[in-house]
């Protein structure tokens, strides 16, 4: 779903309050807490996180699943591993409500894709 806000607080308060939302902040809160130099801004009508017009990963709200978009998943080490039981494609991590977040290795996948980042490894499509 995309949504005409100027910021992330303006998208947080249009979101349903569903299970969409709750893993979406889940997720947000992995990114936030363990990369709290990241700049939070709307770009593509979704959430963006980076640094300097260097963004390493958005999150977005579907109608089925939330989305985490990330560079080119491959290029994670272990990237299968981790995202064991997610259904994803090259750059876009699809989590679906049965999903337990908190139960998976997406927070690591999330570490190792910032830790990328922060490095200046290539992570881009």
């Amino acid at each position: 779903m995309q949504y005409d806000v100027k910021n992330s607080d303006e998208y947080l308060e249009l979101l349903e309050d569903d299970w969409r939302k709750e893993k979406l902040l889940a997720i947000r809160e992995m990114i936030l807490d363990y990369a709290p130099e990241l700049e939070e801004v709307i770009r593509y009508k979704m959430l963006n996180y980076g640094k300097d017009d260097n963004y390493v990963l958005a999150l977005n709200a579907q109608k089925h699943y939330v989305s985490l978009y990330v560079g080119t998943i491959d290029k994670v080490e272990n990237a299968e591993s981790l995202l064991e039981g997610y259904n994803y494609g090259k750059g876009c991590i699809r989590v679906k409500k049965s999903i337990k977040v908190e139960d998976t290795d997406l927070e690591q996948f999330i570490h190792k894709t910032l830790d990328m980042w922060r490095a200046g490894e290539d992570i881009d499509c």
